[in-house]
């Protein structure tokens, strides 16, 4: 029996999966869909984790499995996919990512007219304890994130949180992309706001023996907008990979 590992988003959680897991579970394959770390009340960390720090979870989990794994990361958890592929692909029988993160977006001119208005912003404190100083502070912040990062889940985050995605958005894993030598079935919405489809097309052209399947109608939340089409995709990847070696 093969066993697919699913990663959910950014603030998102596992039971956000169910359907699509109920969709594909069947005594092929048996799907175990995790909770990252630092999201729920429950799971909350120390410290702010680094992809490196998620990455050695999904290792100490991986122990468990004799067998490598199908390893499906969404947004957030597509990143941890692609530094685990390409650090221990030996764990992995294929990799599937769906609106995965992880490609640094490259300053615009819009973006450093923005960085501008940043330090603006910054320059209008007069004291470190003022209320203007704070104000000019959060301006800055909201500008930087919500602007030029266009991440306004952002100012949804406890503090960790904020540190964790700080943390994350710094590292580029676009170089690791042409590491990665398992098969890999890349999925992606056409209308995804949040994760661009142009992303999509630089990770197929990167990615060795991978494919991408573009749902024109779709946004970023695939498992949600779409739970149905995204699972038979899933299905037909599986199906087509999984009687053909690990090592291709």
């Amino acid at each position: 029996m093969d066993t697919l590992i699913i990663l959910h988003g950014w603030q998102s959680s596992k039971e956000k999966w169910q359907k699509v897991k109920e969709l594909l579970e069947g005594p092929d394959l048996k799907v175990v869909a995790l909770d990252l770390p630092g999201f729920k009340p429950e799971n909350q960390l120390s410290r702010p984790w680094n992809l490196n720090d998620y990455v050695a979870w999904l290792e100490n989990l991986l122990t468990a499995y004799r067998e490598p794994v199908y390893l499906l990361g969404h947004s957030f958890g597509g990143r941890i996919a692609i530094k685990l592929a390409a650090k221990n692909p030996e764990k992995l029988k294929g990799l599937i990512l769906v609106a995965a993160a992880g490609i640094k977006r490259k300053k615009t001119i819009k973006d450093r007219f923005l960085l501008k208005i940043v330090r603006l912003a910054k320059k209008l404190g007069v004291q470190e304890q003022s209320s203007d100083s704070q104000g000019a502070k959060e301006l800055a912040r909201k500008i930087f994130y919500c602007y030029i990062l266009r991440r306004t889940d952002y100012f949804k985050a406890n503090p960790l949180q904020k540190e964790i995605m700080k943390n994350a958005l710094e590292e580029d894993l676009t170089r690791l992309l042409p590491t990665i030598n398992k098969n890999t079935l890349i999925i992606w919405g056409k209308k995804d706001t949040f994760t661009p489809i142009k992303n999509a097309y630089l990770m197929k052209e990167k990615i060795k023996n991978s494919r991408l399947e573009v749902l024109p109608k779709n946004g970023h939340s695939l498992h949600l907008q779409c739970p149905e089409e995204l699972a038979q995709k899933i299905k037909n990847f599986i199906g087509s990979t999984s009687n053909h070696g690990t090592n291709n």
